[in-house]
């Protein structure tokens, strides 16, 4: 019943996260937001609202700053965890588009498998080697066409979005400990608020002239929604975690790109390319054979 649970939550944020992406895009592409201010926004009333929530339902919200260990867990997992697949995955989607920073966030797994073999200095078994080498075939279909003379994204779209693979092996793997012992709702929130203050102060949000998108209603409108769906994305996945390995997590994200694809084809006319799609379909197999090969032992990445 909890391996079911923790299936049904995966596929919600998933879906809430896979929606969000082509919200953000309008934000970015037809709207000029910044990438900094839009995270900047997020982070922040995401952070401060869940923390409220948490607090009014009498939940010791801060409990986890009375330890040295865990409040510099906590911050490490704000700042590289958080922060990191947030950025990243908001500049991947400015530098190209929501489809292609869904998908690329396919790379985790690769990052997974290697800093588990690291960790137990063993090479990783034989249908991990497949999995990567065929997710590799599939990320070059993604950006190339099977063409060797073009790359169909930007340079710095690639950059990002490989960063953003990283990132989001970070964001899955390293919070298990913190969630453990406080709770899914109190480690994402103060993630969100500790990154978002971060990005106010270090861009000078107070001094943009980005403040005046709140005088239009559809924006804000916007903005609200992709908070919503980013804010229950992110506690939905790590809810997750408790129940379903972080492989299996990885395999049923699936449905993200998916709905981000559904969403983009149908609000920019936006798809993929003949090998582009077989490509993107290589990732996802070779993504889900990483997840049916997985051994009971080797399960939870905690």
């Amino acid at each position: 019943m909890a391996h079911l649970k923790g299936i049904a939550l995966i596929v919600l944020g998933a879906m809430f996260w896979g929606a969000n992406g082509p919200m953000m895009q309008i934000l970015f592409t037809e709207m000029g937001m910044s990438v900094s201010f839009l995270l900047a926004i997020r982070l922040l009333s995401a952070g401060i609202v869940l923390l409220v929530f948490l607090g009014l339902t009498k939940k010791p919200v801060f409990l986890v700053w009375k330890s040295k260990h865990w409040s510099r867990e906590l911050v490490i997992f704000s700042v590289i965890g958080m922060l990191g697949i947030q950025y990243s995955f908001l500049a991947t989607i400015h530098a190209s588009n929501a489809v292609f920073a869904t998908l690329i966030q396919f790379l985790g797994p690769i990052f997974i498998v290697g800093f588990v073999s690291l960790k137990c200095r063993t090479w990783p078994p034989r249908y991990q080697v497949l999995g990567i080498l065929g997710t590799i075939i599939g990320l070059f279909l993604l950006l190339t066409n099977a063409s060797l003379d073009s790359l169909l994204v930007s340079q710095e779209a690639l950059i990002w979005g490989i960063i953003e693979g990283g990132a989001f092996a970070v964001y899955t793997l390293y919070p298990a400990r913190l969630m453990k012992e406080f709770g899914v709702l109190v480690v994402v929130g103060w993630g969100m608020l500790i990154g978002g203050v971060i990005i106010c102060v270090s861009t000078l949000i107070w001094e943009s002239k980005e403040w005046m998108f709140f005088t239009d209603l559809e924006t804000v409108l916007l903005l609200g929604f992709s908070v919503l769906f980013g804010t229950l994305g992110f506690v939905f996945f790590l809810s997750s975690m408790k129940y379903i390995s972080p492989v299996l997590t990885s395999v049923l994200s699936s449905v993200e790109p998916l709905t981000a694809m559904i969403l983009s084809i149908l609000l920019f006319h936006t798809t993929l390319a003949g090998w582009q799609f077989v490509g993107a379909f290589i990732m996802l197999i070779c993504v889900t054979w990483l997840s049916v090969g997985e051994k009971p032992g080797e399960s939870h990445g905690n």
